[in-house]
């Protein structure tokens, strides 16, 4: 991997529980110290410290992400540890930690001052608030459409310090299967039976939030099933708790929609990659766009058609990896279309996948280089 020998490189984000910021946050971490460098992160900790550790990056504990004015409190703590560490790069992942980190910076001497990275994760509403993210000596950005949105909101932006590094995945983690699998379809089906038969398995992965499109894919269900195919969805991580009262609209709406016996809402699954292998359609409903779209790259690399709006993340990576599954947001009618088209005829996959976490590793510890060097 490229990067010069001997950086230390301080990573700021709330916590550590889950999710991308997260992952990516780990994943650049054990980057950092496969290539010699000195990887650590400052948050108020979670379960995934473990993890972390085990990458042979450090952790320490400050509650940097705390959304009120006392967290500022924390400013000359976090200036005396970057000097202590006697950091490089100072590498902000969440908007309030990434004030945390630039006012800590900002009264250091230019000898002792790190650098400062940042990555826009998400497509954050316009706002005085948001513009830190837009502040680093160089700004990372998970996708094209999250760079577009840096420049159509913050226009003062230098341009030329933006670096587009999409997130990547590990191949071998979501291997190509024979569509259809049998043999996987078989194993969803002994856990939720109603899963079973011969007729196609739509798959629709995500948090048990309305902005997921779930009624979304209800109303696709009820299309397909209405011309005749034994149509079955899954919905795994729509089940989850504290969120009962939105899988009881869910329900309603199944019944009302006469699939409910064609349903399964399901608690998140740890096997993720043989959820792909089991269907035979991939849905990507969000209502709101995405930044990225990591559940298209996992269902392509495994083979699996996806269907999506074609909206953020999620519209740019169909446009280019597969473009039959990319519709104009929220046309209902055209995404049955589509639906039917890709059950019908699949397309082939991508001979590969360019998106990898290789990729995404190597081009940030790049970054990093360019700085330290400079």
């Amino acid at each position: 991997m490229p990067g010069r020998k001997g950086l230390t490189v301080v990573q700021l984000l709330p916590a550590l529980e889950s999710g991308g910021v997260e992952r990516s946050t780990i994943e650049i971490s054990q980057a950092l110290a496969a290539a010699g460098h000195r990887a650590i992160v400052v948050s108020a900790g979670g379960r995934l410290v473990p993890e972390l550790q085990g990458t042979g990056a450090e952790h320490i504990a400050l509650d940097i992400g705390r959304k009120s004015p006392l967290t500022f409190r924390h400013v000359p703590a976090l200036r005396r540890l970057v000097v202590g560490l006697q950091a490089d790069i100072v590498h902000a992942r969440s908007r309030l930690p990434a004030w945390i980190g630039w006012r800590a910076l900002q009264r250091m001497s230019a000898t002792q001052r790190p650098h400062f990275v940042t990555t826009v994760h998400g497509l954050n509403s316009p706002s005085r608030y948001s513009a830190i993210m837009a502040r680093g000596e160089r700004v990372v950005c998970v996708s094209e459409t999250v760079r577009a949105h840096v420049m159509t909101h913050y226009p003062a932006t230098d341009g030329g310090l933006l670096r587009v590094i999409p997130r990547g995945i590990e191949p071998s983690a979501f291997p190509r299967r024979p569509l259809p699998d049998r043999d996987a379809r078989a194993a969803v089906a002994a856990q939720f039976p109603v899963l079973g038969g011969d007729g196609p398995l739509l798959l629709l992965p995500g948090r048990g939030t309305r902005l997921k499109g779930h009624a979304d894919a209800l109303a696709l269900l009820a299309a397909i099933r209405a011309g005749g195919a034994d149509a079955r969805l899954w919905m795994p991580g729509a089940r989850e708790q504290g969120r009962e009262r939105y899988l009881k609209e869910l329900e309603q709406l199944a019944s009302r929609l006469g699939v409910a016996d064609a349903l399964a809402l399901a608690p998140p699954t740890a096997r993720i990659a043989g959820a792909y292998a089991a269907s035979d359609l991939v849905l990507q409903l969000s209502r709101k766009p995405e930044a990225f779209g990591r559940t298209v790259l996992e269902a392509l690399s495994v083979g699996r058609p996806v269907l999506g709006w074609d909206h953020g993340g999620v519209g740019e990576l169909l446009r280019e990896l597969q473009p039959a599954g990319a519709v104009p947001a929220f046309d209902e009618a055209l995404l049955a279309e589509r639906a039917r088209a890709l059950l019908q005829e699949p397309p082939a996959p991508p001979a590969r996948i360019p998106y990898t976490l290789s990729a995404m590793q190597d081009a940030t510890l790049a970054v990093y280089d360019e700085l330290a060097r400079s």
